[in-house]
């Protein structure tokens, strides 16, 4: 707070002397210690595992020979890269990528929205548990779990093929036709984790004050009104954060699963860019190519990212920066 002095009949402010940042942050240390050293293991991790390993991007300039190390290979340029783009498999993983992920988005990312909606306007807390409780499970199974029960019911003599047949279909090993595979990962994505993804949205409404609803419900507004002029807006920002977060990783589809699922007669639309990465750098051992794959895929989600948050901060106010 500033102190005044009287000179002359005048009175003067003066201004206390401002600490320096570094003392600031010391004592700020001091009076939040614990919350600091809880922070400790948060900061080793992401520097160990994040921030460390992003040295290996140099790889991607470089003609990599795990003799020489990444110091030590020769500098290649963009090389790579071209040779990415020029590669002839290029747009049919961009495009299986971009499609996967779409799908995902048009159908998936909905999907928990509209369950903590009608979640919120049931009434009855018993039934209520029962439903999250079931709607929860799928996320906690393993995803080797989880394919080998679509492999089970996707052969020729499994669930899906039997219901096919029995609505004048045919049998067949629907792993083994190209046609039907978006809808097995885009609909057994959703069914793993619409749930657990719910969670956030149902955090969302219990912070919407209830005396706007009162006040709905008395002018006469009905359940789906309410939805609509209260409940949605209540929530947008947080779906907009998570939305801008989506298609941040635009092109980063679920590669284990597809990696379990997919065999080469499907190539033509299951083998997606991180597929393909782990194939070029692990299995034919082309580190250098693999990681400028990789690199690109990185950049063109960090697009996506800045347009994303860019076009919600312009049209609803809600961004990251």
């Amino acid at each position: 707070m500033s102190r005044k002095r009287q000179r002359g009949g005048i009175v003067h402010s003066v201004m206390p002397p401002q600490k320096s940042f570094g003392a600031r942050l010391r004592r700020d240390m001091y009076m939040n210690k614990w919350k600091y050293i809880l922070i400790i293991p948060v900061v080793l991790y992401f520097a160990l595992f994040c921030y460390k390993p992003m040295y290996g991007i140099l790889i991607a300039f470089k003609d990599y020979k795990p003799r020489l190390g990444v110091a030590e290979s020769p500098w290649v340029g963009m090389k790579y890269f071209e040779m990415f783009i020029n590669d002839i498999k290029f747009w049919t993983v961009l495009r299986n990528t971009f499609s996967i992920s779409a799908l995902t988005i048009i159908f998936g990312f909905p999907a928990p929205i509209i369950l903590a909606l009608l979640l919120n306007e049931i009434k009855s807390s018993k039934f209520k548990r029962t439903v999250q409780t079931i709607t929860y499970l799928p996320h906690f199974i393993s995803v080797v779990i989880v394919c080998g029960m679509l492999k089970e019911f996707c052969m020729s003599e499994g669930l899906f093929s039997s219901i096919a047949q029995f609505f004048g279909g045919e049998k067949q090993n629907f792993l083994q036709n190209a046609d039907v595979f978006y809808p097995i990962y885009v609909l057994s994505d959703i069914w793993q984790g619409i749930g657990w993804n719910s969670i956030i949205y149902l955090a969302a409404l219990s912070g919407i004050d209830q005396e706007q609803f009162e006040a709905a419900r008395i002018d006469g507004a009905g359940r789906f009104a309410r939805m609509i002029h209260i409940t949605l807006p209540g929530i947008m920002p947080t779906i907009m954060i998570l939305f801008i977060l989506r298609m941040g990783s635009i092109l980063n589809v679920g590669h284990e699963k597809i990696l379990l699922l997919y065999n080469p007669t499907i190539y033509s639309k299951a083998d997606v860019i991180s597929t393909y990465v782990y194939r070029t750098g692990l299995e034919s051992a082309q580190y250098s190519y693999s990681t400028a794959i990789n690199l690109f895929n990185s950049l063109v989600n960090l697009v996506f990212l800045l347009l994303t948050n860019y076009i919600s901060k312009r049209f609803t106010e809600n961004s990251f920066l």
